[in-house]
């Protein structure tokens, strides 16, 4: 009797793990399921970005006698690191790389930078902007620009309305300083997940319908689309998200939410989805100053 009591448990135990089992199977297949929904896929086409060796070297010259400011904040400084970078391995690259924003600072040729307004907030880096370019500094630099962070615009922005007080602001400071040459940046985009952590995060959201990064990533190319259907065809625009979609073996990297294509930028550029690591800094770096490159000499 007592042995068949012990054959009885044994058999309600094996049921529970099977249970178990079959339960974590399933929940394996479900988010697989949904990660593939969500996972990078790739254009077919293949995009060749120019290198800092395609621009003549008198470019670089000329870049160099500029008086320049960048307003942006972290993303900014990985920008920066990987300037760095590439003047290290090309010596006619020259800048003069100094985090100010005195006026006093550009009476001679300079690469100036700061960090500006808040992030999460864009208003406050137009306004920062602004105030930095009427304090002084627009009466002297040759070229200037500032980028929002990828927190500026996440799924509950309103790209329109955030776009409309930069364009209403940069028409502004454009009529006060018309010697100088602003130039316009796309907001940048994140990544979507590749560790198991992240990767079980987003699944997760997408199987509940949380909003996740191509929410995102979404209101950043709204805005984008915005900045560039504006200032593409008269200005110089730097865009910045379409530069970090494209891999390293020149293929544009996406998602899909709703049926509509979200760009995303390569995984292979960053080390948490938004920051840039050695390779995406690099990267960023060379087409930002290859655009500043032709800028200089138009």
């Amino acid at each position: 009797m007592l042995l068949i009591q012990y054959v009885l448990c044994a058999m309600r135990i094996c049921k529970c793990y099977i249970f178990l089992i079959v339960l974590f199977i399933c929940l394996v297949v479900a988010i697989a399921f949904m990660w593939a929904r969500i996972n990078m896929k790739t254009e077919t086409e293949i995009i060749v970005l120019p290198s800092i060796e395609s621009v003549p070297k008198e470019y670089w010259a000329k870049l160099a006698e500029k008086k320049i400011f960048f307003g942006h904040k972290s993303v900014g400084y990985n920008v920066l690191d990987g300037i760095t970078d590439i003047m290290r391995e090309h010596d006619y690259v020259r800048l003069k790389i100094v985090e100010t924003d005195d006026p006093a600072d550009f009476d001679e040729p300079i690469f100036a930078h700061a960090a500006i307004g808040k992030n999460t907030k864009p208003q406050s880096k137009i306004l920062a902007f602004k105030n930095i370019m009427d304090s002084g500094v627009g009466d002297k630099v040759d070229m200037a620009f500032f980028k929002f962070c990828y927190v500026d615009v996440m799924r509950d922005s309103d790209p329109q309305q955030i776009f409309d007080n930069y364009d209403s602001e940069l028409e502004s400071l454009k009529a006060r300083y018309p010697e100088v040459a602003f130039l316009h940046v796309t907001v940048p985009v994140c990544s979507t997940p590749r560790t198991a952590e992240r990767v079980l995060k987003e699944s997760v959201k997408f199987l509940i319908g949380k909003p996740g990064v191509l929410d995102d990533n979404l209101k950043r190319q709204r805005y984008n689309s915005l900045l560039n259907q504006r200032y593409a065809k008269a200005e110089k625009v730097f865009d910045l998200a379409f530069a970090e979609s494209i891999s390293l073996n020149g293929l544009r990297c996406y998602g899909t939410k709703g049926g509509e294509r979200v760009y995303i930028m390569f995984p292979g550029y960053t080390h948490d989805g938004g920051h840039l690591n050695p390779i995406g800094r690099k990267k960023i770096a060379e087409q930002l100053l290859i655009t500043l490159a032709k800028m200089a000499n138009e």
